[in-house]
């Protein structure tokens, strides 16, 4: 260590601050302020900020936005502190569409205008424009929170209108969106099909698509965010005598789904996915029956060799699984109410 540089000792010191310590040390000089402020630090702090201990659920209700850490000894949330938000709302009218390393992507219900958000260090940028870009309907858009080989933080936002598909990249780069070609089956244009959130894993954005009945059709489509093209690949083969839904996850970067299927019991089964099919991990017991409103506003994660089932208000169930203990807490790229989100502190900034 005597022969590196000061510099060098202290960026690789930096680099390890909570996200915080780091706005706060930007202050200590212009030196500092200059060092922090690169994209290669942003880059490396954010590489190191992704481990358990800066995890934090965010929860959103009528009166309150609070922000809670993950007690991974106990699987608990830690002591709340209130969040203001830092743009205009309407009593918390605020919809939690993806999150990508800090970053939240966000829908004001009461204009339909999406935001990227950092609840970390409260910087925000509206997405939306005079061309009626950058505004999201619930229930037939879909939005995908994803980087490229470029570094650039995206957006991608399908829209379905009147059975027509508008497809629309934002780049955080060069701050504008555009239109990229999909061409896809035009049943999924119909609003009997559920799109989900985009996840992002391993360079693709996967999204399910299921179809709103018993026995209906139910798919993945794979957007390569460098090539930008799309394709589609098979459901898991899970039973279709019943209300099927999938919830994708990235669990260290390789892609599962929690696929439930049934009508008055649920079944959950764990699949992961090797190349273009679906391996089943693990398969757990009947759940007993779940009234469809609670049902729509599950979500899952994975910590410690268990496998916890929750809602925003509190865990469900916990399923004990025979696999190797993860390291984090991997959460689904949504709250399926929209109201909440589990997401890493890091400085990354939603515009350049």
């Amino acid at each position: 260590m005597g022969d590196l540089p000061t510099h060098t000792i202290v960026f690789e010191i930096l680099t390890r601050l909570p996200a915080k310590d780091v706005g706060r040390s930007k202050s200590v000089c212009k030196q500092w302020y200059a060092l922090l402020s690169t994209q290669d630090f942003v880059k490396i702090h954010c590489s190191r900020s992704v481990v358990s201990s800066n995890q934090r659920v965010l929860l959103i209700d009528d009166l309150t936005c609070s922000v809670r850490p993950i007690i991974s000894n106990n699987n608990d949330y830690g002591p709340s502190s209130t969040v203001t938000f830092p743009f205009h709302h309407q009593n918390n009218d605020v919809s939690i569409l993806s999150h990508l390393n800090g970053l939240l992507c966000v829908c004001l219900n009461h204009t339909y205008e999406l935001l990227l958000w950092n609840p970390t260090t409260t910087a925000f940028k509206r997405l939306s424009t005079p061309d009626s870009h950058g505004f999201y309907i619930n229930n037939l858009d879909a939005i995908g929170l994803y980087v490229d080989a470029d570094d650039d933080y995206k957006v991608l936002h399908i829209k379905r209108r009147s059975g027509v598909l508008g497809v629309y990249v934002y780049s955080r780069e060069v701050d504008s969106w555009r239109n990229i070609p999909f061409i896809t089956r035009q049943g999924y244009l119909s609003p009997h099909f559920n799109w989900s959130a985009g996840t992002f894993c391993g360079g693709t954005l996967y999204f399910t698509v299921c179809e709103c009945w018993i026995g209906g059709t139910n798919v993945v489509i794979c957007f390569d965010v460098n090539s930008e093209q799309f394709k589609e690949i098979s459901f898991p083969p899970v039973p279709s005598n019943g209300m099927v839904q999938g919830v994708l996850v990235n669990v260290k970067n390789v892609l599962h789904m929690f696929a439930s299927t049934g009508m008055f019991e649920m079944t959950i089964d764990l699949w992961t996915l090797q190349g273009d099919y679906w391996i089943k991990v693990l398969s757990c017991p009947p759940i007993p029956p779940i009234s469809l409103s609670l049902w729509c506003d599950i979500t899952h994660y994975v910590t410690n060799g268990n496998w916890f089932v929750m809602t925003k208000l509190g865990k469900l169930f916990t399923i004990e699984m025979d696999m190797k203990p993860f390291e984090c807490f991997y959460p689904v790229s949504w709250f399926r109410g929209f109201k909440g989100a589990v997401f890493v502190q890091t400085i990354v900034s939603p515009s350049i």
